[in-house]
């Protein structure tokens, strides 16, 4: 049985990584495309100025891969396999789970399960460090950035285990709704403690070396060496666009995923029959 679920956890995955490309196709490729074109319009400007200051010119490499390449094939392969590998730790989750949380019905704890990964390994470390469009980050900060958004990621799945730790002792104290509340107040205190002690990326010292101590990576407008604005900042109503869809993209990956795997996990619990029938009989 298990494998049979697992299996179902990869076709669920692999269904929602292509709806979540096809989502960020048609909502996200705009801003994404519109940070490109920013980036390279800076670039432009900052070349002209460290030409004008007698700055050495660095040759720009090569494309190794177009942008349609990157913002179809790429962009869609990887999702595609992000969700195959989503709905496998999905699917193995829930199989623990499976008969350890009480009389709940396949299709109710898939959306819990389901929730849960969205929130634990996605929005939680999103809240802290959202997701970045092109020409918002600094190269040399790369290595940091990965590091602490790894650090929430662990964080959330440690919270949110503790939090369902909480709830399961103190429910036959406060009853059910209580234990939850507790437990889920317990999870958002000790998230919020942990953003509050890590750093903002703009304060991280590549950051504060080149930019100035700002809080934020967000490119500022550019000047020259009189002090005059001679390039926009980014865009704010483009960076909104961005990290909005990527949240939603995740909505629909991890919404696919339980809605496709709830159904198939009640026909291999209940012998292919559905849950009707059996509830019928």
């Amino acid at each position: 049985m298990e494998r049979k679920l697992i299996l179902r956890g990869l076709l669920a995955g692999a269904l929602g990584g292509l709806l979540a490309f096809v989502f960020a196709r048609i909502f996200a490729e705009p801003p994404m495309q519109a940070a490109i074109d920013y980036e390279a319009g800076r670039s432009e400007v900052q070349s002209a100025l460290d030409k004008a200051a007698g700055m050495p010119m660095d040759p720009e490499g090569p494309e190794l891969f177009s942008r349609a390449v990157q913002g179809n094939l790429g962009i869609g392969l990887g999702m595609v396999l992000f969700g195959v590998a989503m709905g496998a730790l999905f699917a193995v989750v829930y199989t623990v789970l499976l008969g350890r949380v009480g009389r709940v019905r396949a299709r109710v704890l898939a959306l819990l399960v389901s929730g849960a990964g969205f929130v634990s390994l996605y929005l939680v470390p999103f809240l802290k460090y959202p997701a970045n469009p092109p020409a918002v980050g600094n190269h040399a900060t790369i290595g940091a950035r990965t590091g602490l958004y790894l650090v929430m990621v662990a964080a959330g799945v440690l919270f949110l285990v503790a939090a369902l730790l909480v709830g399961k002792r103190l429910a036959p104290k406060l009853g059910t709704w209580n234990a939850a509340l507790a437990a889920g107040a317990a999870f958002v205190v000790l998230t919020g403690i942990l953003m509050a002690l890590l750093p903002s990326l703009g304060d991280l010292a590549g950051n504060v070396a080149e930019h100035g101590a700002h809080g934020t990576e967000t490119p500022l407008p550019l000047k020259d060496a009189a002090g005059q604005i001679v390039y926009p900042g980014f865009p704010a109503d483009t960076l909104f666009d961005f990290r909005l869809y990527s949240v939603l993209s995740q909505v629909v990956l991890w919404g696919t995923i339980a809605l496709v795997f709830g159904p198939l996990a009640e026909r291999v619990l209940h012998g292919g029959r559905p849950v009707e029938a059996v509830a019928g009989a």
